[in-house]
């Protein structure tokens, strides 16, 4: 049995350009967390799927019960991958997230997804404050051009500021073809 989890952050149809908060290269994000996640089934890591959901049916993004919500057709759960629902950017935040890594015996996770300013950095750090050992893909994550205070910031040095961050301090950080090599 596994002692590793891969964790997939919220690869949504609303991220998608048909969504209603497209990210930059989200296509190319979703192929290289494909490629991650069949290499974490092929090498049987316990793989879960987190699926961010406002608890609102009158939110503007993510709203209960349309396309948007639904996990996008290029990393589609498979039978028997857990599938979990959340209502913040912490993925552990009053989830079953944290619960399903220790039934499991889980000691080492792998964080993909989206958005790289917001979920996976609130996941990555929650799983470190947790005790896990963290890996996070940074070429299988995405995220958009922000604004703050008059100053746009673009996406890839959003990205780039916050893999630098989770590198620093809170884990490894690697991309596809090195993660998949181990």
């Amino acid at each position: 049995m596994s002692t590793k989890a891969l964790i997939v952050v919220d690869i949504q149809n609303e991220y998608f350009p048909q969504g209603k908060l497209s990210l930059v290269d989200i296509n190319k994000a979703a192929d290289n967390a494909a490629l991650v996640i069949a290499s974490a089934r092929e090498k049987c890591h316990t793989v879960i799927h987190i699926r961010h959901e406002m608890p609102s049916i009158d939110a503007p993004i993510f709203t209960p019960n349309t396309a948007g919500v639904e996990i996008h057709e290029k990393v589609k759960p498979i039978e028997g991958e857990a599938v979990v629902v959340k209502h913040y950017p912490n993925s552990f935040r009053e989830t079953a997230l944290k619960e399903l890594l220790d039934k499991e015996g889980i000691q080492e996770v792998t964080v993909i997804g989206a958005m790289s300013h917001m979920c996976v950095d609130a996941t990555v750090r929650a799983a470190v404050d947790f005790g896990y050992t963290t890996t996070t893909v940074h070429d299988a994550c995405a995220t958009l051009d922000l604004e703050f205070n008059g100053t746009t910031v673009p996406a890839a040095h959003a990205h780039a500021t916050i893999m630098a961050a989770i590198e620093f301090l809170y884990g490894e950080v690697i991309d596809t073809q090195t993660w998949i090599a181990r």
